[in-house]
Parts: C-alpha cells; sequence; structure tokens
C-alpha cells in the first residue's frame, strides 16, 4: 500500500487518511483500489470498531481525476473498456463502506466534490469543518454526476438532490447539514476532537450489536413499511437472544456497565 493513503489504528478506532493533496485527492483507479482494499481488511478485522475517513490537504477529494481519464481517451475503444473498470470500481468502493461490519464517519475538512461528494454522503455519519464546501458539478464538464447521485439522492431529499446536480453549484457546511448531506461542523481546530468523540463513544456500545443494527438499517431502507416492519421484528427478535442484549439488559437494571462480548 502506498503512503498515499494512510491508515492509523488507536483506541479499536480505523483513521484512513487520503494523503494525496498535490492531486487533490482525487480518486484515480489505483487509490479507488487501494482503499477497497483497506475497506475490506477493516471489515474483517476483530480489532477495529469504528472508522474515520479524512483527508490531508485543502481538498477532501475532488473526485475522479480528470487527467486519467482524459489519457484514456486515446485508447483504441476510446477509454470506454477503462471507464467500465473505473466507474464500476467507484460504485463498488462506496457499497464496501455502507456494507462494512464497523460504522464508517467521513471528517470532512475542505473540498468534496463529484465522488468526493460522494464518499461523503456514503458513509454512516459524516462531520465537516465551517470552511467545508460540498458539490455535483459534473453537469459543469458534460458529464452528470450519476453515480454521486445515487448516494446522495439516498440522505439528500430529492428537490435539494436535484439542486445541486442540476446546477453543480458548490453548498458550505452549514446548508449541507440542513440538507442532511452532513451530521454537523465545527470549527477546524474543534473537528478532530468532535469526531474521534463520536468514534470513542461509538465504540463503547456492543460491536455485534452495532454490526446487526448497521445491516438491518440499510436493508430495510430499501423495503415498503410493511416489509420492513417484518423484517426489522424478526432482527430484534433474534437480537434479543444474543448475549450481548442479555447483559446490556441486565446491567442497565443492576445499574452497572455492561460487559461486552
Amino acid at each position: 500500500m502506498s503512503n498515499l493513503i494512510i491508515e492509523d489504528l488507536k483506541d479499536s478506532i480505523l483513521k484512513i487518511t487520503l494523503n494525496n493533496p498535490s492531486e487533490q485527492n482525487t480518486l484515480s483507479i489505483d487509490f479507488i483500489n487501494d482503499l477497497k482494499k483497506i475497506f475490506e481488511n477493516a471489515d474483517s478485522s476483530d480489532e477495529i470498531k469504528v472508522i474515520i475517513l479524512s483527508s490531508s490537504g485543502k481538498v477532501f477529494s475532488a473526485g475522479h481525476n480528470l487527467k486519467e481519464i482524459k489519457s484514456h481517451r486515446k485508447d483504441k475503444d476510446k477509454g470506454l473498456d477503462f471507464f467500465t473498470t473505473l466507474i464500476n470500481s467507484c460504485s463498488d468502493l462506496m457499497l464496501k463502506i455502507i456494507n462494512n461490519s464497523k460504522p464508517v464517519i467521513a471528517e470532512v475538512n475542505g473540498i468534496a466534490t463529484a465522488a468526493g461528494c460522494q464518499l461523503v454522503a456514503s458513509c454512516d455519519l459524516a462531520y465537516a469543518s465551517q470552511v467545508s464546501k460540498f458539490a455535483t458539478p459534473g453537469v459543469n464538464i458534460g458529464l452528470f454526476c450519476s453515480t454521486p447521485m445515487v448516494a446522495l439522492s439516498r440522505v439528500v431529499k430529492n428537490k435539494h438532490s436535484m439542486e445541486m446536480l442540476l446546477t453543480g453549484d458548490f453548498i458550505d457546511a452549514d446548508k449541507a447539514k440542513s440538507i442532511g448531506l452532513i451530521n454537523n461542523y465545527f470549527s477546524e481546530d474543534e473537528l478532530f476532537n468532535k469526531t474521534r468523540e463520536m468514534a470513542i463513544k461509538i465504540t463503547n456500545k456492543s460491536s455485534q450489536t452495532v454490526k446487526i443494527g448497521k445491516k438491518a438499517f440499510y436493508n430495510q431502507t430499501e423495503m415498503t413499511i410493511s416489509d420492513a416492519y417484518k423484517y426489522a421484528s424478526q432482527i430484534m427478535i433474534e437480537n434479543m437472544m444474543n448475549k450481548d442484549s442479555e447483559e446490556g439488559i441486565a446491567a442497565f437494571l443492576e445499574k452497572r456497565t455492561p460487559n461486552w462480548s
């Protein structure tokens, strides 16, 4: 793994830092594949309870590497094979975040555009500095942000999503919070500690329960309300039979700290 992505594991929290500021942390095919491997490894690790996705430099991520895309226009098929691999790999990365058994928190200090904004929208939680800005500006260069749209439209209401997608305009952190793209924003000095505080709070919960809950949350959002209740009821019944549920209820009634498995 290159030093363009830094991994730091401390107190059961894996911090992943996009570390290619000279290229605005763009998502080249190699960058995407490296990130996919990191999320795959984190998913199967018993040492990790929470993942924080952050960046170095003034840009969280500017999305796809347009220089790389342009270079493949010279291919015999005008780039079709490469573009297919690139877009499918990027979509797979987003799914690895959503389907990861660990909660993923975006820590945004700077600009997140196009697939960079998609990264933020794909994370379970997102916190930003007050100077951060977000956009899906593909429409400005003749390339509609169709895949970022998938993540964006699942966390932001239709009218707000369409406004971002149709105009390509930047929105500030306050607007991003008001439409649900991020949870909250802080000063640049506060962001690191505030994000870590949330991560630590989650690490103190039962990892098994968090895993069950995250998976159930995303599964039920794709169902009708009737099917969602049937599904969630079964999940909750199974959760009640879990050792951590037994321990958590006992600890609450006995007014003590639970000892998770």
